[in-house]
């Protein structure tokens, strides 16, 4: 699987109320989630992703509460993968239940924002085509693989009946 997109940066501690803001969690609605996401931290940021777009964060991106909205936002709202130094337990296992790629890499630090980033996520590879480098880190075992390409861990169960 072959991801790539611009860079939207944040920083480490992003928290779950900063990328959906408690005052959203009265709708399950999918797009209306993905219009408030991150409004908190950058007030354009539903307005002006795209999908295929990436968020890079620092230490602890996801941390607070173990709301699923969280990751459900940044997937409705394009983002095709966040990588991050680290993340908060309860968002990285919620993020793979719904089917949105996420990626720990110690050199988060180095991607900027607008950076035009790819990712092969069946082999772990990284590139920042725009500062030129590649890094590898550790690409997900195939089952979780599969459960991104199937788009959530429901449906990969559903397709794995079929």
């Amino acid at each position: 699987m072959f991801l790539e997109g611009k860079v939207f940066k944040f920083g480490d501690n992003v928290d779950t109320d900063v990328i959906i803001p408690a005052r959203y969690l009265n709708t399950q609605d999918h797009k209306e989630l993905a219009n408030h996401c991150m409004e908190d931290i950058d007030k354009d940021f539903a307005k002006n992703v795209k999908s295929g777009d990436i968020i890079v964060g620092g230490n602890n991106f996801g941390c607070g509460s173990s709301r699923e909205h969280a990751p459900i936002a940044i997937k409705a709202s394009g983002v095709s993968i966040v990588i991050a130094k680290s993340f908060a337990r309860i968002f990285y296992r919620n993020s793979i239940n719904i089917g949105l790629a996420i990626l720990e890499c110690d050199m988060a630090d180095k991607i900027n924002a607008d950076d035009i980033v790819s990712v092969d996520l069946d082999k772990g590879i990284i590139t920042n085509k725009t500062q030129n480098w590649t890094t590898e880190v550790v690409p997900f075992p195939e089952f979780i693989q599969n459960i991104i390409k199937n788009n959530g861990y429901i449906n990969s169960i559903k397709n794995s009946c079929k």
